[in-house]
């Protein structure tokens, strides 16, 4: 069987994204804005060889992210209480973010795009709170630069070590296909904590019903 050559697979991606132009961009915005961080990673190992542009990457990501959070954060200012009274998964953890937000605002602000389990909650409940519009403004602007820098640069890197490594291997696709599979089951598992987590709040919150007693006439 012929070696799965690695350098030529990059080259048509590359390939393939020099002839799509401004497209990538445009939908690792949209992604960033409806997802988390997978599709920054990707886009940084893509832009290994310049092109997508790392700076475009990370631009796209930064934009992308920042506008969800802050979408999030003005529809918790105005529409919070409503929202998640019909969201009974989230008031748990919209509590558990206004807690850690008495103690550690700054740095809550600053990091929750880093916290598994509260990323999605933590706008919309910092939006409920007494959080100025304009100090929440700056710190996610930074935070989503930040954010946005070490997953497209992490991504490049990861890029750059997988070329000179995959250059010196005679066994490139066994290689490859056991990343694809420990990939596949981290986020396999992942999809599962997730439903497990959100049918056991449900279950807690569900109300308890007593069955009626037996009337019998005397």
């Amino acid at each position: 069987m012929a070696m799965f050559d690695v350098s030529a697979f990059l080259e048509n991606l590359k390939n393939l994204v020099d002839s799509a132009g401004v497209w990538p961009y445009v939908i690792l915005l949209v992604w960033t804005f409806l997802e988390g961080e997978t599709i920054v990673i990707i886009a940084g190992i893509a832009a290994k060889d310049g092109t997508p542009k790392l700076w475009l990457v990370i631009l796209a990501a930064f934009v992308g992210s920042l506008a969800s959070d802050q979408l999030m954060f003005f529809l918790g200012r105005y529409k919070g209480k409503a929202f998640i009274a019909k969201r009974p998964t989230w008031q748990k953890r919209s509590q558990k973010v206004l807690d850690i937000l008495h103690r550690h605002q700054t740095l809550l602000i600053l990091g929750f795009r880093f916290l598994y389990g509260l990323r999605n909650v933590t706008p919309l409940a910092i939006g409920m709170s007494k959080v100025s519009t304009r100090r929440f403004v700056i710190l996610n602007v930074t935070g989503a630069a930040v954010w946005a820098c070490a997953f497209a640069c992490g991504g490049f890197l990861l890029g750059r070590a997988m070329e000179n490594f995959f250059s010196k291997t005679e066994h490139q696709l066994m290689i490859l296909a056991g990343v694809a599979g420990v990939v596949f089951i981290l986020w396999l598992l992942r999809l599962l904590r997730r439903r497990k987590a959100a049918a056991s709040a449900a279950a807690q919150e569900a109300p308890t019903t007593v069955p009626p007693e037996d009337t019998k006439d005397a």
